[in-house]
């Protein structure tokens, strides 16, 4: 260097040295990954054969994690900009809800819905809050997909309607998992209001409407926050996504019986909006014949997608109620097992059914009310011959639908009755009560559907094994395929436990591993397995405010998710440097 001495050119030699040390710590110093965390999926479906940019809210250090879906044909790829991914579905990706995750080599997310539908769902687009200037949507029916986004959003959405047309809205936002308890108001062009709705089968309001004329009338969606805070005000935010239903086409809303018997025709009443307008036939021959033991449920149609019900199958005797029997004299006589699709009429109504029993023998009874939308909220009681009341309950596990266990304590005729709560009664409150022999059954659940093992290390996992109706088989309870390198011996449960501990232990050469498995639990006495799963619905309260979710669009699932970690590798010792000599 010209023109510097000795000392300067020493002090700029320790100045370099420094940086070059500093820089190399830099250098090898790794940002440790977090477990990655998946709070919300907007928008939260998507059609077959298309792709799309949807937007994940959650933890991801670093970006971007791997995204793992519960069925083939859907394939994520993460974009530049943090949370944002391109996903494609194919054409023959399983129609319906899906579960996904994010994931990365410390563990994964709990799982998220994401919905595949046949056809392509129309966005909402800002600004849309004001009622005179709504969005116009280019055909009915449809689905929305939306957000509110921030603090007092109104989202608004004009809807055409004849002289004697009905509309019908629904919103899928509690059932997804969302933040926002939303409403649904319908307004004409003066913004006077013409029909409202809060709630309907859940939290998520149901609206139906006809126009007495011919006129362009507003849907406005809104919503407060859930769960609950101690303000009341509109709410809006990154979690307060929606997907918002809108049809004047023909839509069965329920049938009559309410339920049809598995492998057997069903001669079936349809109930709906925009029945009446249109060349549907409001009776038909339903073929459930053919189906599998475990299937429920049917898809009905009578037109396009939009038309479609999921019919109810059961594998009992499906009837429909016959008048009078509004006393214990009058009871219609109910075989074991057996249902029947009843109603209260009017105020005060009750509704009284015979069966026969047997001593000792356990059954269960159940109402299904609320479940299909209507607004009785039942109570189910047992009586002797006399009129003697034996047992009663009303609401059971956070639902206004009744169900209960009883044990006959003498063989003979009883009577089941069903009434309102409040005592009331009409047209629409209709529903479906169910008498079975109660057999004894277990429930086999974990609290986590995430479990980790580090190499060389081990972990428990707990399975809660529920007896009900005097269950007392011995089990077995095993890992289905562990990964390389972990080990899970099967756990032998006595017949009176409950509760399985299974033991995981990763060998220290135990590679890293992530991936979906499962939990079997193993009747040994009647050669009979089951899937451990997880529950994704909860329910509780906080100082009297309704916590979580009673119905979701899954509610529980048996893909559980493991991750095997590995130790990082020592850090290598820096040496420090010599301290430099004074000059």
């Amino acid at each position: 260097m010209t023109g510097c001495d000795s000392r300067t050119t020493s002090f700029f030699h320790r100045l370099l040295r420094g940086a070059q040390l500093l820089f190399l710590s830099a250098a090898s110093t790794v940002v440790a990954a977090d477990v990655p965390t998946l709070e919300h999926v907007f928008p939260v479906a998507a059609a077959i054969g298309t792709s799309n940019t949807i937007t994940f809210t959650g933890k991801f250090q670093p970006w971007p994690p791997k995204v793992w879906v519960d069925a083939p044909g859907i394939a994520f790829e993460p974009q530049k900009d943090k949370g944002k991914f391109s996903v494609t579905v194919s054409t023959n990706a399983p129609i319906g809800p899906h579960l996904i995750r994010v994931y990365n080599d410390e563990g994964a997310s709990a799982p998220r819905f994401l919905l595949v539908t046949r056809a392509r769902e129309e966005s909402e687009q800002e600004p849309n809050d004001a009622f005179d200037k709504p969005q116009v949507l280019p055909v009915l029916p449809t689905v929305v997909n939306g957000r509110l986004d921030k603090i007092g959003d109104v989202d608004s959405f004009a809807v055409p309607l004849e002289a004697g047309q009905e509309v019908i809205a629904w919103l899928e936002s509690y059932t997804l998992g969302s933040t926002v308890d939303g409403a649904l108001r319908l307004v004409d062009a003066t913004g006077t209001q013409v029909a409202f709705n809060h709630d309907g089968v859940t939290l998520d309001p149901l609206l139906i409407w006809k126009a007495n004329r011919k006129a362009t009338y507003t849907l406005q969606l809104f919503g407060f926050a859930y769960p609950a805070g101690s303000e009341i005000k509109l709410t809006g935010g990154e979690g307060c996504v929606y997907r918002l239903h809108i049809s004047t086409s023909p839509i069965v809303r329920y049938t009559l019986p309410l339920a049809a018997q598995r492998n057997a025709r069903t001669q079936l009443d349809l109930h709906g909006s925009n029945l009446e307008r249109s060349a549907v036939t409001k009776t038909i021959d339903f073929d459930a014949t053919g189906l599998a033991p475990e299937v429920t449920s049917k898809v009905l149609r009578i037109g396009g997608d939009d038309s479609s019900y999921s019919m109810p199958v059961s594998s009992v005797a499906e009837l429909m109620e016959i008048e009078p029997n509004n006393l214990v004299k009058e009871a219609m006589p109910l075989p074991i097992p057996g249902a029947v699709t009843g109603r209260i009429e009017q105020p005060g109504d009750e509704d009284f059914f015979s069966i026969e029993a047997k001593k000792q023998e356990s059954y269960e009874i159940s109402v299904q009310s609320a479940a299909f939308g209507f607004p009785l909220d039942a109570w189910i009681k047992v009586i002797d011959a006399a009129g003697k009341e034996l047992t009663r309950t009303d609401d059971t596990d956070g639902s206004r639908d009744p169900r209960l266990t009883w044990t006959a304590p003498e063989s003979g005729r009883f009577v089941v009755a069903v009434g309102d709560l409040t005592r009331k009664g009409g047209p629409d409150y209709w529903y479906r009560l169910q008498v079975t022999r109660a057999e004894p059954s277990l429930r086999a659940t974990v609290d986590t559907s995430v479990f980790t093992v580090r190499a060389g290390r081990t972990n428990d996992i707990k399975i809660a094994l529920k007896r009900l109706n005097g269950h007392s088989s011995k089990l077995r309870v095993q890992l289905s395929n562990p990964p390389q390198g972990v080990e899970a011996a099967p756990v032998d449960v006595d017949a009176k436990s409950n509760e399985a501990v299974l033991k995981m232990i990763a060998s220290k050469e135990a590679p890293g591993w992530n991936g979906p498995v499962q939990i079997l639990v193993r009747d040994l006495e009647k050669e009979v397995e089951q899937k451990v799963r997880f529950s994704l619905v909860s329910t509780g309260e906080n100082n009297g405010v309704p916590q979580g979710y009673t119905h979701l669009l899954i509610d529980s699932t048996d893909q559980l998710w493991l991750t095997v970690t590995i130790e990082p590798p020592a850090k290598e010792s820096n040496e420090k440097p010599n301290a430099a000599k004074k000059e």
